[in-house]
């Protein structure tokens, strides 16, 4: 049966791959690029949106800050990726954040990394997917009416494609991140050459509404409170940046170097397409609002629900290649595309933290374990579940969903440069090479200035996002915590338990005797088979036991048992209440009490059947025992299998699968050239019988003489 559904899991994911095949799944500076950077690369579809849309709060006279936003966005992008080209330099290992806080600050502080990146990646997905869901809604209608449904189909495509391995998904995700980052640019110079050299005036779709401000008038400590959240939620921008130093082992040797350049062209990128973006929006007059059929004024009536807010980068594009023109579409396919893939930052990051936390014993060891893929198969699917499960419950909402969104981010950029700060430190307490040190200075300054930017950002975050949401993250985040540290304990305290002592041990020491015990409930075959299986062990008593549950078929099974002279003891256990599991668990522990170091061997007959609906006819009572005695100390169970005739179907079934899958068998014809190797095989037989035939009657003497 395994065999059979192997079939699909092979057209899906591919065939299996050997352990000693994982280098050729590294992957070059150009593959790398879209695999680990694709989140902060497409976030610039949405990070302006919301800038904008917060802004909106006080009208569109609050739109002139934004190009100010920006440079600071921009100049905090910069400062986290310097940041980070020191982490990849400092730890190539693939832990990123978490190793950096654990080593650095303590098992604790990595622990806060680990449950807070864990977070972000899943919110990754979600965002990512349902930013995607609104830009290609804007081209085709069907999508923005099935959101939900859309988001989780494309969650299933991308859980495939990572599934067949990083280096076969990469390389699919490279061409729509270049085709979007070329699009991007090139909107960006013709516009910039439309509007500087020939002087066009370029409008967006939305430049002849206006907006109505939810505050008038807004001044002072709540302009500033408004800045502030513009602000962080314009950091949006910088989600994923992280990933590329938890994946430098994915990356071709020299692995430090190639990607802490990758980094750097990912953050080039990022801030030369996200300012060009705010300029033109600012340009060409975009309008956002955060409720759009109410707050958007045409003629100082409001547009009304039926109205579909496109995104900046759509409106965007619009103004710049016109509506409909083959740039346009191009972008805007390329746009939802890459937002889709961005999600890949998370399927890569996700499951590589998952399996060194695994390995710390802070998550499941599942997560450690690699599918025939040499991909972390449990940890991408487990990533897909969450992010599914995040999309129903926000409606693939993607302004509801960035609430959530980066608060995590923050935590983790805060904590790791602060690890790093104490990193170089240490470093520079042990160096004592005027050049190196004057590097490692200029280094700690780097992470330093990181750790005092992001800190204060995040506390923007916390305190102009908490109640917008942000306290779902923070929550979660102390779920994760809580979770992580529960299932440490419990590896730790088995380990103790199952430590192999340095002396003698109880363990090794040789039981008194064994008692073994088979169960009967009929005299048949199974039960002839489990008899002779124990007379086998040797066992220094042997009996037979079975339960009173029916007067008659009790009595005829002694009478049986006495007229077949069987000569192995049968006990009766009585049951007044019809039970059978109870009886059989309280005899086994009052023998285990009467002799402590005694073992007690239960022998369990049970049937191999062939069909699934067989096992719900057989074997029920087999199996409550074996789940009852498994708890019981100084009891061993063993099954002793009966095969019936239908076990020949399955049998049969995995023979056809083999020869259907075995290369060449449609031509060989399998059942042919299986019984023309079965008459072979007769008269191999038959031959060999004549000849010991032969051979015995030459040895004989001849009849009458001595």
């Amino acid at each position: 049966m395994s065999k059979l559904t192997d079939v699909p899991k092979r057209i899906l994911i591919g065939h299996a791959l050997r352990s000693d095949r994982l280098g050729e799944t590294l992957l070059p500076k150009r593959i790398a690029l879209p695999v680990f950077a694709s989140d902060p690369l497409s976030s610039v579809a949405y990070a302006p949106g919301e800038i904008l849309l917060v802004l909106s709060l006080a009208g569109v006279s609050a739109y002139h800050f934004s190009p100010w936003i920006a440079v600071a966005v921009a100049v905090l992008m910069l400062t986290v990726v310097a940041s980070y080209r020191q982490i990849v330099h400092a730890y190539p290992s693939g832990g990123g954040d978490y190793e950096v806080a654990g080593t650095n600050l303590g098992p604790r502080a990595g622990l806060t990394v680990a449950s807070a990146l864990l977070f972000d990646y899943v919110m990754t997905v979600a965002v990512s997917i349902s930013a995607g869901i609104e830009n290609l809604g804007s081209a085709i209608p069907f999508v923005v009416e099935h959101k939900v449904l859309c988001a989780v189909g494309v969650i299933v495509l991308l859980t495939l494609m990572n599934l067949r391995g990083v280096r076969e998904s990469g390389t699919l995700f490279a061409i729509p991140t270049y085709v979007f980052v070329t699009g991007v640019f090139l909107m960006i110079g013709w516009g910039a050459f439309r509007g500087l050299v020939l002087g066009d005036t370029m409008r967006a779709p939305t430049a002849d509404l206006d907006i109505r401000p939810e505050h008038q008038g807004i001044a002072g400590f709540a302009l500033v409170f408004l800045l502030l959240r513009a602000f962080s939620s314009g950091c949006a921008a910088l989600t994923g940046v992280e990933a590329i130093s938890n994946g430098v082992p994915g990356f071709r040797r020299p692995k430090a170097k190639n990607a802490a350049t990758t980094l750097l062209m990912m953050g080039l990128l990022a801030v030369a397409m996200f300012c060009g973006i705010i300029t033109l929006a600012m340009s060409t007059k975009v309008r956002m609002a955060e409720y759009p059929a109410t707050d958007l004024l045409r003629n100082g009536v409001p547009v009304g629900p039926d109205y579909v807010q496109d995104p900046v980068i759509s409106q965007v594009a619009e103004a710049v290649f016109g509506h409909g023109s083959i740039p346009f579409v191009v972008l805007a396919v390329a746009t939802a595309l890459v937002l889709f893939l961005a999600a890949n930052t998370a399927y890569n990051g996700f499951p590589v933290l998952g399996a060194i936390l695994a390995q710390d014993r802070f998550l499941p060891r599942q997560l450690h374990t690699r599918g025939d893929r040499l991909a972390f198969s449990n940890g991408i699917v487990l990533l897909a579940g969450a992010a599914a499960l995040l999309i129903a419950v926000y409606g693939a909402h993607s302004s509801r969903l960035i609430q959530l969104y980066i608060v995590g981010v923050f935590v983790s950029f805060t904590v790791s440069q602060i690890g790093m700060v104490r990193h170089w430190n240490r470093q520079l307490d042990a160096e004592r090479d005027t050049a190196r040190r004057r590097h490692m200075i200029r280094s700690r300054a780097i992470n330093a200035f990181g750790a005092l930017l992001t800190a204060l950002v995040l506390v923007v975050v916390l305190v102009t996002k908490f109640t917008h949401g942000a306290w779902v993250a923070v929550l979660a985040m102390c779920l994760f915590y809580v979770m992580m540290t529960a299932i440490r304990r419990h590896y730790d305290r088995v380990a103790e338990e199952l430590a192999a002592p340095e002396g003698p041990s109880d363990d090794m020491a040789r039981p008194s005797r064994v008692h073994s015990v088979v169960l009967v409930s009929k005299i048949h075959r199974p039960t002839l088979r489990a008899l002779a299986y124990a007379r086998l062990m040797r066992s220094d008593t042997l009996e037979a036991l079975t339960v009173n549950v029916d007067q008659a078929e009790t009595r005829k099974l002694c009478e049986e048992w006495g007229r077949r002279g069987i000569d192995v003891p049968l006990k009766v256990l009585d049951s007044p209440y019809r039970e059978v599991t109870r009886p059989v668990i309280e005899y086994v522990k009052s023998l285990r009490k009467e002799s402590p170091r005694d073992v007690v061997s239960v022998i369990i007959p049970e049937y191999v059947v062939g069909h699934w609906y067989e096992h719900l006819l057989h074997n029920q009572s087999a199996l409550r025992l074996k789940g009852r005695l498994l708890f019981t100390p100084g009891v061993m169970v063993t099954s002793v299998p009966y095969q019936l005739a239908s076990s020949e179907a399955a049998k049969q079934r995995a023979r056809r699968y083999q020869e259907w899958n075995a290369p060449g068998s449609v031509r060989r014809g399998p059942a042919r050239e299986r019984a023309k190797e079965e008459k072979e095989r007769q008269e191999r037989a038959e031959e060999a019988r004549e000849r010991r035939k032969r051979a015995k009657e030459e040895q004989e003497p001849p009849a009458g003489k001595d």
